[in-house]
C-alpha cells in the first residue's frame, strides 16, 4: 500500500509552505501558507499556493494540520477553507491565531487544539504534534502513523535550550520516534548554509533592555504581530526601564490580545496604555510596539518613516527598534523605511548594527543534531530556497541517510514498500496571486487571480499631451510572470501603442484603453498569452 507527500509549495521559495499527504485516497494537508510578493510583482498584495489540484478532488481532502501560527505557514487558509471547509488542527495558540484571520473573512470552519505528544485521529490519518522551540510561541513537529511507516514534518525549528516560555524541542521523543523507525523525515532546510548554533531566544534580552533603558525619547519597537517571543522580551525591557507599552497595528492588537488569554505571555494591564495617551505622555515614559518590521508600505512604522502617521511623529531623540530581518523581497523597502526614520532624527536599531534579533530557524550543526536523532530511511529537505534545500541534503548524504531527494514544488514523494519513488510536477504548484480587492471575498479573488498567474502581468506607463495627443514620456513597459524573455514583444507592443495612441485632443480614459487594446493585439498575436495589462497613464 503507497503513501504519498505532495508539495504545493515551500520548496525553493521562502513561504507558500503545504504539503499534502495522500493515505487510502485520503488527503491530509500540513500547513497551508502564504508568501509576500517581491518587488517585481507590481500590483500584488500576497502569493498563495495554487490549490486546483486539490479543488478537483475536494471530497478526498479530510483535514489541514498546522505546525505553527506563522503566515507562511498558515496565512493561506481563508483562501484554501473558502473552496475545501475542512477540520484544522494545530496546537491552541496555532489554531486561535489562525481562526481569527479566517472569521475576518467571514468564513465558519472547525478549528481543533490538540495537546503536545497526544496521538489524534481524523479518518485514516493517525498523528500527534511534538513540541519544538522556534521564533513563536507553540511550535510543533507533525508525525504521521501510515501503511509505509512513520512520516515526521519538522516544522520551523531549533535547538534553543533556554526559549523564553521553557518549552524546548523535545529530542527525547524524537529519539522515540527514531528508535521506532522513520520511514520519512522532512525538515527545516531555511539555515543550512549557516555554520554552529543559533543563539538561543532569550540571549537577546540585555541588548533590548540595554537600548532601551538609554533611549533618551520615545522607543518604538516593530518585529512581527506574531513573534510572541520578542514581544514579551520587549515588554519586559521596557517595564524594567520604567516605561509603559502601547500596541501598535490591527493585527499587534489582536495577537497580544489571544495570547494573553492563552496565558503565553504576560503583559500586566496596568502597563499598557492606548495609542492616543502617549500623545500626553512624557517620551521618555512611551515604548511603541509596532507592525511594519518587512517595510510595507501603508504599515505604521513606514507612515512614521514619511511623517505621515497620524499619531506618532518621530523626534530627534527618539529610538526605533526593528527587531527581525527582512524577508527576501523585502530588503529594498527595509533599507527605504531605515533611511526615511534616520532622517526624521531617530536612532535606528536593526539586526545589521546591533543584537536585536536571532533566527528561529536552526543552523548546521542544530540541523546534523536532529538528523542524527531521528535517524530516517528517507530525507527530504524543505522550507527554503533551492541552495538551502541543497545544503541540507547534503548534510543528511554526509551523515549516511540512505535515501535523499530533493524535490520542488509541484513534486511528489510515494512511498511504497522499500521503494522511495520521485514523481517530476506531479500537480500544478505555480504562484497564485492575490490583491486587496479580494479581502472579504476570497472566493472570487482564486479565480480572478489565477488568470494572472497563468499569463502575466505587463504594467505601461506613458506620459500624453492631451491637447495634441503626442507621447511625451515612454511608453515604458515592465512585465512579470508573463514569458521568460519578453524584449521583442514590448518592443513591438511599444511601437503598437504609439501607432493606437495617434494624434489629436484626447483624454487619460481613451488612452488607458487603447493601451490595453494595443498590447493585447501584439500579446495574443505573437504568444496567444492574455497578460492582465496595467496602464498607467501620465497627464501633460
Amino acid at each position: 500500500m503507497s503513501v504519498q507527500v505532495t508539495f504545493l509549495g515551500g520548496l525553493g521559495e521562502i513561504g507558500r509552505n503545504c504539503a499534502a499527504v495522500e493515505i487510502d485516497g485520503r488527503i491530509a494537508l500540513i500547513d497551508c501558507g502564504l508568501m509576500f510578493p517581491d518587488e517585481h510583482m507590481l500590483g500584488v498584495d500576497l502569493v498563495l499556493p495554487d490549490f486546483s489540484w486539490l479543488v478537483e478532488r475536494r471530497d478526498d481532502v479530510e483535514c489541514v494540520i498546522l505546525t505553527h501560527g506563522h503566515e507562511d505557514h498558515v496565512g493561506s487558509l481563508s483562501y484554501f477553507l473558502a473552496e475545501i471547509n475542512v477540520p484544522v488542527f494545530g496546537t491552541e495558540l496555532s489554531v486561535r491565531l489562525a481562526a481569527s484571520r479566517v472569521e475576518e473573512n467571514e468564513i465558519d470552519a472547525v478549528f481543533q487544539p490538540v495537546p503536545d505528544n497526544e496521538w489524534t485521529e481524523q479518518g485514516p490519518f493517525r498523528f500527534k504534534l511534538v513540541p519544538v522551540a522556534h521564533s513563536i510561541p507553540q511550535g510543533a513537529a507533525v508525525a504521521l502513523e501510515t501503511p509505509e511507516g512513520l512520516i515526521v514534518h519538522s516544522g520551523d525549528f531549533k535547538l534553543d535550550p533556554t526559549p523564553v516560555d521553557g518549552r524546548t524541542t523535545d529530542l527525547p521523543t524524537f529519539a522515540e520516534l527514531g528508535r521506532q523507525g522513520v520511514r520519512l523525515l522532512l525538515a527545516d532546510s531555511t539555515n543550512a548554509e549557516v555554520s554552529g548554533f543559533v543563539p538561543s531566544e532569550s540571549s537577546l534580552g540585555h541588548s533590548l533592555y540595554d537600548i532601551i533603558a538609554e533611549s533618551s525619547g520615545r522607543v518604538i519597537a516593530a518585529c512581527f504581530a506574531s513573534h510572541l517571543h520578542r514581544v514579551q522580551q520587549i515588554v519586559d525591557a521596557a517595564l524594567d526601564s520604567g516605561r509603559k507599552v502601547a500596541f501598535l497595528g490591527r493585527s499587534m492588537v489582536r495577537n497580544v490580545d489571544i495570547a494573553q488569554d492563552l496565558k503565553v505571555i504576560n503583559v500586566p494591564q496596568d502597563s499598557v496604555v492606548g495609542i492616543d495617551d502617549i500623545l500626553e505622555m512624557k517620551p521618555r515614559d512611551v515604548c511603541v510596539i509596532s507592525t511594519g518590521s518587512q517595510g510595507e508600505p501603508f504599515a505604521a512604522l513606514s507612515l512614521m518613516a514619511a511623517g505621515e502617521h497620524r499619531k506618532v511623529k518621530l523626534d530627534e531623540g527618539d529610538t526605533v527598534l526593528i527587531s527581525a530581518t527582512p524577508i527576501p523581497g523585502n530588503e529594498k523597502s527595509v533599507s527605504q523605511v531605515i533611511n526615511g526614520l534616520t532622517r526624521r532624527g531617530a536612532r535606528v536599531f536593526h539586526g545589521r548594527n546591533a543584537n536585536v534579533h536571532v533566527s528561529g530557524h536552526g543552523s548546521r550543526d542544530e540541523l546534523l543534531t536532529f538528523l542524527n536523532v531521528v535517524r530516517p530511511q528517507a530525507f527530504v529537505p524543505v522550507h527554503g530556497e533551492y541552495r538551502h534545500l541543497r545544503a541540507h541534503a547534503d548534510l543528511a548524504l554526509a551523515m549516511n541517510v540512505p535515501e535523499v531527494v530533493v524535490c520542488e514544488d509541484g513534486d511528489a514523494i510515494v512511498l511504497d514498500g522499500k521503494k522511495t519513488k520521485v514523481l517530476r510536477r506531479a500537480v500544478p504548484a505555480g504562484y497564485v496571486y492575490l490583491d486587496g480587492t479580494g479581502v472579504g471575498d476570497v472566493r472570487t479573488a482564486i479565480r480572478d487571480r489565477r488568470h494572472l498567474a497563468d499569463d502575466g502581468v505587463i504594467v505601461v506607463t506613458v506620459g500624453v499631451d492631451m491637447q495634441t495627443g503626442e507621447v511625451v514620456h515612454g511608453p515604458h513597459l515592465d512585465s512579470h510572470g508573463f514569458m521568460d524573455e519578453p524584449e521583442e514583444i514590448l518592443k513591438a507592443a511599444q511601437t503598437e501603442i504609439i501607432d493606437m495612441l495617434g494624434k489629436g485632443k484626447t483624454d487619460a480614459d481613451n488612452c488607458r484603453r487603447k493601451i490595453v487594446q494595443a498590447v493585447r493585439t501584439i500579446t495574443r498575436r505573437e504568444t496567444a498569452r492574455r497578460p492582465v495589462v496595467i496602464p498607467v497613464v501620465l497627464e501633460f
